[in-house]
């Protein structure tokens, strides 16, 4: 940005005491895993199932069993995985077609996940180390609710399997009910549009505030540039803030310039970005702000 630049976005600040705040961008994870609060999972197959064994299953929270599921933030699959007390492992995949939402309704015509067809649901069924190399069947969604990024608050579904083509058939239910999903963080950063160079070292030094609505570890880093003299002087600087919901959070930090030219008193462009996980969902969060900065000369080391 030329010096020019730097006066004319300078003078929409008002070079007071103001912040300017940032936009949030939020950066999804693949998918959200989580454990199961209630739920089960069983099935039982015919005499010739391969899966089955011709065998009753039967898995609850309630009993000790340990649930596990995930989904996408597409709302595509859910995954749902078991560890059963008794050394049992199992994992369910129901898919919609590409493209398309996982809502309550009828899916016939599955094959196995992940290899079906985009055209069709995706199924599958496996575990204690028997798979099915091919399958048809079908599914059943009688209710699904979903929240942020993929969090599954609700599932209850049935579902029917055939291995290698063959008339035998795994038939079964899943039952999931968890809390209600966790607020997605939010994340603010202001940038002061007041700081100081310093006449001994030569270093700039900028701050400003971050909030959030639940705690968060925030890096702030960003790049201060100034031109002075017609020479163009750049220089990094690097921080980090334990935020916390209610009053925004200070954050300083010293930026050095890159080569031999200090900053100096003078407008300056402040370019900086918060950066933080989401701890309940597990995607990064992002603020960023490009503000014009007065400087102030001072005597002190930075």
């Amino acid at each position: 940005m030329s010096k020019h630049a730097l006066v004319r976005a300078a003078a929409g600040f008002g070079l007071a005491l103001s912040m300017a705040v940032g936009t949030t961008v939020l950066t999804t994870a693949a998918a959200h895993a989580q454990t199961v609060g209630t739920g089960t999972l069983s099935f039982s197959g015919d005499a010739g199932d391969y899966i089955s064994g011709g065998q009753s299953y039967s898995y609850s929270t309630a009993s000790q069993d340990k649930l596990n599921v995930s989904a996408g933030a597409d709302q595509q699959h859910i995954g749902i995985s078991v560890n059963g007390a008794n050394g049992d492992y199992w994992n369910l995949d129901l898919a919609a077609p590409a493209g398309k939402t996982l809502t309550p309704g009828v899916y016939s015509g599955a094959t196995r996940y992940p290899f079906n067809s985009a055209t069709v649901p995706g199924l599958s069924i496996w575990g204690n180390s028997r798979g099915c190399n091919t399958l048809t069947g079908s599914f059943t969604v009688s209710k699904v609710l979903f929240g942020p990024y993929g969090y599954v608050q609700a599932l209850d579904a049935t579902y029917e399997q055939h291995c290698e083509g063959g008339a035998a058939a795994l038939r079964g239910t899943v039952h999931i009910d968890n809390p209600a999903p966790p607020a997605v963080l939010d994340l603010g950063l202001g940038v002061a549009v007041a700081g100081t160079a310093s006449t001994l070292d030569g270093k700039a030094t900028v701050h400003g505030t971050v909030s959030c609505n639940k705690p968060a570890q925030v890096a702030v880093a960003g790049l201060v540039t100034q031109v002075k003299n017609r020479v163009l002087n750049r220089g990094p600087y690097s921080t980090s803030v334990k935020c916390v919901p209610g009053a925004p959070v200070a954050w300083k930090a010293v930026a050095d310039p890159t080569g031999t030219t200090p900053f100096q008193k003078g407008l300056v462009e402040v370019a900086a970005q918060a950066t933080t996980t989401d701890s309940d969902y597990g995607n990064t969060v992002t603020a960023s702000q490009t503000v014009a900065v007065r400087l102030s000369s001072t005597n002190t080391v930075s």
